[in-house]
C-alpha cells in the first residue's frame, strides 16, 4: 500500500520573495533581476517554460487573433555544426531564454547568444566531448550573470553570459555508463537542479542541486531507495535496486508558495523485461515532490507502476489554481507518456483526475489512488503483445501548455497500434530486454479539460509524421505549435480553429517563447537547424530592420533565404 511521506508544506511565497531579493544582492549589476522568475513573461522569458509553472503561457496580445495575418519573419539564424562528430541535421530543441534583450539558446555541445532584436551573434560557446550521446539539448538556466548547461558527456559548465567564456565545469555524470545529459538547468534562489537521462545500461537515476557559484553538490535525491528506506518494499533485491533507471530527463516546475519541486521520473530497468524486478518499483514512472533546499521527499504519484513499456513519466508536471468539484485547488497536471492524463493536488499528491487520452490498454484499471493497475496480459511477450498505443506512448518530451483563460491543457499526442515483444526472458535480464514495433500511427493535438480529461477538441495531423512541437499559448487568444510537415500553426485555442500558418520547411522542434522589446512582441521558434522571429508587419521595428517591407504570411523566400545571422526579407 502507498504511504504519503513529510509535511512542512508551508514555506510561504514573501519568504521566497525575501530569499530572492537576498542572494540576488550578492550579484552586483546582475544581467537576471531574480524576482523576474515569479512574474508572468513578458519582456523576459528566464527560464525553460518562462516560468516556475510550466504553463508556457504568455500574457502579451499585441499579437493577437485579430491581426495573425500581419504575422511575418523578422529573422533568423542558421547554426552552422552539422560536421561536428560527423552528426548531419542537428535540430534546435531548446526554448531560448531571452534576458535584457540577449536570447540563450544551445544543441549538444554548443551555446550561443543573439541579439533578440536582430539575430545578430553576440558569443559562440563550443564544447569538445568525449563520447557523450548527441540527443539534444533542452537549453540553459541561468543565475544573475552566468549561465549553466550540459554537456553531452556529463559535464555540468559555468559560463559568463556577457561574454560566454567558461568560468568552471564539473563532472555529474559519467558517459561510459550510457548516461545522458540532456537537459536545462532550472534555477530556484541559489539551487541550480540537473538531472540525468539514460537506458540501456541498467544505472541508477538521480536528481542533484549545485551550487551556483561553485557547481559543488548541494544534495543528491536518488531515484531508487536504498534497502531499509521507503519505497525498498517494492523492488525484490538490492541489486536490481542499484540497475533500476528512473530517469530524470526533463525540468521540473517549482511552486514558491508551498516550497515544493515537482519532478517526474523515468522507466525502470530492465526497460522491457520486468521478471527480474517484481513490484511496483518506486521511485520510478513517477511525479515526486521535494523541498529544493534539502532533497527530500514530500510525496509521490507512481503513474505506471511496474512499467514494462518504456513509459517515462518525465513530461511537464504543469501548475495552476482553479476550481475542482466547487472548492479552489492548487493543482498539477500532466499529459503523462502512458497515455494518461492527470491531475493532482500539489499540495498533497491527491489524484483529482486518472483519464485516458489515447488507448491504455496497457492498464485493466484505476486503483483507488488513481494510479493505472498494469494489465499483465500485455505485458511484453516473445511472440508479441497488441498494445493500443505506438512504440513508446502517448507523448514525449515537447513541452505541453496550460491556458488559464480557456481552462484547457494542451499535448502533442500520437495514437495508434504496436506489438512490445520480450528478448531477454532470463530470470535476471540485462538492458532493453525486448523492444516495440509500430503497427500504425499517427499524431494529434488534443486540448483536454482539466475538470474532466475529456478532449474539448482534436485536430488530427494529415500523414504518419510525429509533431515533435512544444506548445505556447497567449492572452491573444492563440495557441502555437508545429505540424509534422513543417509548418508553425496558430491556433483559436478555445474552439482548435486554424487561424494562420507559416511553412518553415523542418519541423517545428522546439517550445515557442514570446518576448516584447522596444514595443514589439516576437515569436521565437527553432526549426531544425534555424531559429525564426516573428513578429507583426508595421509594429516598431529596431533601427536596422526598417529597409526592407516584411514577408507575408506563407511567403517562403523570407522565411529560407538567410543563414547563419543573416537577415531575410522579413524585415
Amino acid at each position: 500500500m502507498k504511504t504519503r511521506l513529510g509535511s512542512g508544506l508551508l514555506a510561504r511565497h514573501a519568504g521566497f520573495l525575501a530569499g530572492v531579493f537576498l542572494f540576488g544582492s550578492l550579484l552586483p549589476a546582475q544581467i537576471l533581476n531574480p524576482a523576474k522568475l515569479l512574474a508572468p513573461p513578458t519582456d523576459t522569458w528566464p527560464t525553460y517554460n518562462g516560468d516556475y509553472s510550466g504553463r508556457r503561457f504568455s500574457t502579451l496580445k499585441q499579437i493577437n487573433s485579430h491581426n495573425i495575418d500581419s504575422l511575418a519573419v523578422s529573422w533568423m539564424y542558421r547554426i552552422n555544426v552539422g560536421a561536428m562528430r560527423g552528426v548531419g541535421q542537428v535540430e534546435i530543441k531548446s526554448t531560448p531564454l531571452q534576458v535584457n534583450g540577449v536570447l540563450y539558446f544551445t544543441v549538444p555541445d554548443n551555446v550561443w547568444a543573439v541579439d533578440a532584436r536582430t539575430g545578430e551573434e553576440i558569443w559562440h560557446y563550443n564544447w569538445v566531448d568525449h563520447g557523450g550521446h548527441l540527443l539534444g539539448n533542452r537549453g540553459v538556466g541561468m543565475y544573475g550573470n552566468w549561465l549553466y548547461f550540459l554537456s553531452p558527456d556529463g559535464w555540468f559548465i559555468s559560463l559568463d553570459a556577457k561574454d560566454g567564456k567558461e568560468r568552471w565545469k564539473v563532472h555529474v555524470a559519467d558517459a561510459k555508463l550510457q548516461y545522458f545529459t540532456t537537459m536545462a538547468p532550472l534555477v530556484i534562489r541559489n539551487h541550480v537542479i540537473v538531472g540525468v537521462g539514460g537506458d540501456a545500461m541498467d544505472v541508477p537515476g538521480y536528481l542533484e542541486s549545485r551550487d551556483p557559484e561553485t557547481g559543488a553538490l548541494q544534495w543528491r535525491w536518488n531515484t531508487e531507495p536504498r534497502p531499509g528506506e521507503p519505497g525498498a518494499e517494492t523492488w525484490p533485491d538490492k541489486g536490481a535496486m542499484e540497475h533500476g533507471g528512473g530517469m530524470t530527463w526533463l525540468p521540473g516546475t517549482y511552486d514558491p508558495e508551498l516550497n515544493l519541486l515537482f519532478w517526474g521520473t523515468g522507466n525502470p530497468n530492465p526497460v522491457y523485461a520486468g521478471q527480474g524486478r517484481k513490484g511496483s518499483n518506486l521511485w520510478t514512472c513517477s511525479i515526486v515532490a521535494l523541498n529544493p533546499d534539502t532533497g527530500k521527499l514530500v510525496w509521490y504519484f507512481q503513474a505506471s507502476p511496474h512499467d514494462t513499456h518504456d513509459l517515462d513519466d518525465v513530461e511537464t508536471p504543469v501548475l495552476f489554481d482553479g476550481e475542482f468539484d466547487g472548492k479552489p485547488r492548487k493543482m498539477l497536471a500532466q499529459a503523462a507518456r502512458n497515455g494518461f492524463f492527470f491531475v493532482l493536488d500539489r499540495t498533497n499528491g491527491k489524484n483529482l483526475v486518472s483519464k485516458p487520452y489515447i488507448g491504455t490498454n496497457w492498464a485493466e484499471g484505476i486503483a483507488p489512488s488513481g494510479e493505472p493497475i498494469p494489465n499483465p496480459k500485455k505485458d511484453p511477450q516473445p511472440d508479441g503483445a497488441l498494445l493500443n498505443m505506438p512504440p513508446g506512448g502517448g507523448t514525449n518530451w515537447f513541452p505541453p501548455s496550460f491556458n488559464p483563460e480557456t481552462g484547457l491543457f494542451y499535448v502533442n499526442a500520437h495514437e495508434g497500434y504496436s506489438l512490445a515483444y520480450l528478448t531477454d526472458t532470463d530470470e535476471k535480464p540485462q538492458g532493453y530486454g525486448g523492444s516495440g514495433e509500430n503497427l500504425f500511427s499517427h499524431s494529434v493535438l488534443k486540448a483536454l479539460d482539466y475538470r474532466t480529461g475529456e478532449a474539448r477538441w482534436t485536430h488530427a495531423f494529415p500523414g504518419k509524421g510525429w509533431a515533435q512541437s512544444g506548445i505556447l499559448n497567449t492572452a491573444g487568444k492563440l495557441m502555437f505549435s508545429g505540424d509534422p510537415s513543417g509548418n508553425l500553426i496558430a491556433w483559436d485555442p478555445a474552439s482548435g480553429r486554424i487561424l494562420w500558418h507559416f511553412h518553415v520547411g523542418s519541423s517545428v522542434s522546439n517550445g515557442p517563447m514570446t518576448y516584447t522589446l522596444g514595443g514589439r512582441q516576437y515569436l521565437i521558434v527553432g526549426a531544425g537547424d534555424t531559429l525564426y522571429a516573428f513578429a507583426l508587419a508595421g509594429s516598431t521595428l529596431p533601427p536596422s530592420s526598417r529597409t526592407q517591407p516584411p514577408a507575408t504570411a506563407g511567403s517562403e523566400a523570407g522565411a529560407l533565404a538567410g543563414s547563419r545571422a543573416e537577415k531575410s526579407a522579413a524585415q
